[in-house]
């Protein structure tokens, strides 16, 4: 594709949330900002759905009534968060992130093609009132698949400046980056490499927030991703007036599309296997348990399967 955020007979509107909350209605992200985006930005300048329920999740103050499972952040952290978003976009999703981490001990490093950066910029620069908040966002560019955008990112900003030693990602986010399926393979090699040493450490969190347009499409990224990666659906339930406990139920179902947020993790086994060069084979699974038969994972299906049963 010549310019991704460009299609051909590109029609699409600003989106409304999903979710109300405190953090929301910024007004980089109006109906007027987004339109005006749209314009200049295409694609990247839409608030896309599902980044709606990644903020609810990752929000410092997230939906009243609800808890989820597993939840976004623990009581007590200490650790220090090294956190990349891909395909920023307008950033709405990596400026809600920013809100609960800790200046001058965390990280947030907001990525997209070079040519979006400056509405990332300009937006980061009207969202935040507070300075010491705002320098811990960094902006780069970042086009999936393209290795030397990563190393660039590695050495630049990955490397402590006094102990010269790596500090490891901690979380990888990605919201609404399933579509394109020329896109899907670079993305994938993009999530592999970045979730490889020395880039990551073990525990390493994937989060991604998606809504099923064509399933056609889109389930051959999930077959791939889920031999190189575990992944699960966040869970929510109701707080209730009597305390006692209400189901959990993924969350996203209810909304249209319907919606996911999985959380993933790198398969230990995985970093020792060879990544196919191109795109198309590692889509089909070569590489994938050492071997260069075709495969798929079925871990996408059963969860689709599930949802249909439930």
């Amino acid at each position: 594709m010549s310019n991704p955020n460009f299609p051909n007979n590109l029609d699409i509107e600003p989106s409304t949330p999903s979710f109300v909350q405190e953090n929301e209605g910024l007004e980089p992200y109006n109906h007027k900002s987004q339109k005006q985006a749209i314009e200049r930005f295409g694609i990247a300048g839409r608030v896309w759905e599902a980044a709606y329920i990644l903020n609810a999740y990752t929000s410092v103050n997230p939906p009243q009534n609800l808890i989820f499972d597993p939840p976004f952040r623990k009581q007590g952290r200490v650790e220090k968060f090294r956190i990349i978003e891909l395909g920023s976009g307008s950033g709405i999703v990596g400026i809600n992130i920013a809100r609960s981490l800790e200046p001058q001990r965390d990280l947030l490093i907001l990525t997209d093609l070079p040519e979006v950066c400056s509405l990332l910029e300009s937006n980061l620069e009207d969202a935040f009132l507070d300075q010491v908040l705002r320098n811990l966002v960094v902006v780069h560019p970042l086009a999936w698949g393209n290795s030397e955008h990563v190393n660039r990112i590695v050495s630049d900003l990955l490397t402590d400046q006094v102990s010269k030693e790596m500090v490891p990602l901690t979380h990888i986010v990605c919201s609404d980056l399933v579509y394109f399926p020329e896109l899907l393979g670079p993305l994938l090699r993009t999530l592999i490499e970045l979730s490889s040493p020395p880039f990551a450490g073990p525990e390493l969190t994937v989060l991604i927030s998606y809504k099923i347009r064509s399933l056609a499409k889109e389930t051959p990224f999930w077959a791939a991703f889920g031999l190189w990666f575990t992944f699960e659906p966040v869970l929510a339930r109701e707080k209730t007036p009597d305390n006692s406990n209400s189901s959990w139920q993924r969350f996203g179902s209810a909304l249209e599309g319907p919606m996911f947020i999985f959380v993933a993790r790198r398969r230990p086994e995985s970093l020792t296997w060879d990544v196919p060069l191109d795109d198309r084979n590692l889509l089909a699974g070569l590489g994938a348990y050492g071997t260069l038969q075709p495969k798929t994972d079925a871990t996408f299906e059963t969860l689709l399967f599930m949802s249909v049963e439930s």
